[in-house]
């Protein structure tokens, strides 16, 4: 593995990425079987890079540790080193990390958002050819989710039933603020979000329409019930949108009967109904704006019409920093067996490629993925939904992507 001394780091001004023909990426191998997927990836990764360059591009790779991997070498699940190594070159990858049994982190992947205020959780949902699906057509389904990753439930503050603050807390609320009547021996939950953490969110992904010539955004909410907090995300949003992006933006009640001019259409939906509608009427949605806990539900929802987690990319990004990842588990009773589908963390590697401007290296992986899984020699979870499939190593898949490059 090449010294990140090697290489250049990326920098990060004005709200734009400056990225050499050599940048330090950092990575975390994951525990599991992150170890296996990594060592694919990579592979992919290397070669795309090579081939869309000419040779004159490479990235030049860092390792971070976190995970079961840390601990043993360093006693810390999540070591300060890791985080400064983020901070230092500014976009990272990661395979999937196991979350530690007991008291301290609750999970390495929250720290790691709240840590650096990685506030936007992106995931991109699109149907590859000959991937089994349970949908009839799940080529209909194509939607960018950005989900706000700070907030809400993250941000949450419980308070165990049973337990004197939150006998105190309902006293509290009750007594208080007058609030509706709280059955006794009940567990309270609180959900913080503001206008702040909502708006910048939707910015994000209105900017994101806009830059990928997306039609719509769509904000997803519960605020027929929870109109101060899920409402607000709304209203917030309308808002952020009316007085930010004049001009490019326009309301759906507002669209002529000619269409929307080539303006971004924004729209709102209900949580609920949201779910159906994805199901029944896919091409009508673009981009997902959602508070937490609708986009964790929501995002795994449209995984599950494209062929599930195995391929699903993830990235968490700020402003200044990003971190992209697998975004299913380390599954530890396949770790070190060369079985798994690396499609998750490739395809997170495309959206990291994307976000740092090399769109020719993230193309390029596309195209070797989808002909790999044409012709049908692809991973156990994959070939066995599949009619005439050849089942294949890890490894081996990678190597059929890499003969596949575009």
């Amino acid at each position: 593995m090449a010294d990140a001394q090697q290489g250049t780091p990326i920098t990060y001004a004005d709200g734009r990425y400056t990225v050499p023909n050599d940048p330090v990426i950092p990575f975390i191998e994951g525990d599991g079987t992150g170890r296996d997927i990594w060592k694919a990836s990579r592979k992919v990764f290397d070669a795309a890079v090579a081939k869309a360059s000419g040779g004159k591009r490479q990235v030049v790779w860092h390792e971070m540790l976190a995970g079961e991997k840390a601990f043993n070498a360093t006693g810390s699940w999540l070591p300060d080193a890791t985080i400064e190594d983020i901070k230092t070159y500014r976009v990272g990858i990661k395979g999937p990390l196991t979350t530690p049994i007991g008291g301290g982190i609750r999970s390495l992947n929250v720290a790691l958002r709240q840590i650096l205020d990685l506030y936007a959780c992106v995931r991109p949902v699109r149907y590859i050819d000959g991937v089994p699906s349970p949908m009839k057509r799940p080529q209909d389904l194509d939607v960018v989710l950005f989900r706000e990753n700070t907030e809400d439930v993250y941000a949450g503050i419980e308070f165990a039933a049973g337990t004197s603050e939150a006998k105190r807390l309902r006293d509290f609320l009750m007594t208080e603020l007058k609030s509706k009547p709280i059955r006794e021996g009940s567990a309270i939950g609180i959900k913080p979000m503001s206008e702040f953490g909502s708006q910048r969110l939707v910015r994000r992904a209105i900017q994101y329409a806009l830059d990928k010539k997306r039609s719509s955004v769509t904000l997803v909410h519960k605020g027929n019930i929870q109109k101060f907090t899920e409402g607000a995300f709304r209203d917030w949003g309308y808002q952020l949108a009316k007085a930010e992006f004049a001009g490019r933006v326009v309301a759906e009640e507002d669209v002529p009967s000619a269409g929307a001019g080539g303006k971004v259409v924004i729209k709102d939906r209900i949580a609920d109904s949201v779910f159906q509608q994805v199901l029944l009427r896919p091409k009508e949605y673009a981009v997902l704006a959602t508070p937490n806990l609708n986009g964790d539900y929501l995002s795994d929802a449209c995984a599950a019409q494209v062929g599930g987690l195995g391929m699903a990319p993830g990235a968490n990004i700020g402003d200044g920093y990003a971190v992209f990842e697998a975004t299913h588990g380390t599954a530890p009773k396949y770790a070190d067996l060369d079985k798994i589908n690396p499609g998750s963390l490739i395809l997170s590697g495309v959206m990291m490629f994307e976000h740092l401007g090399w769109d020719d290296v993230a193309a390029a992986i596309v195209t070797g993925i989808a002909a790999a899984i044409a012709a049908k020699q692809v991973t156990y979870d994959l070939a066995r939904q599949m009619d005439g499939a050849t089942e294949v190593p890890t490894s081996v898949f990678a190597d059929r992507i890499v003969e596949h490059l575009g």
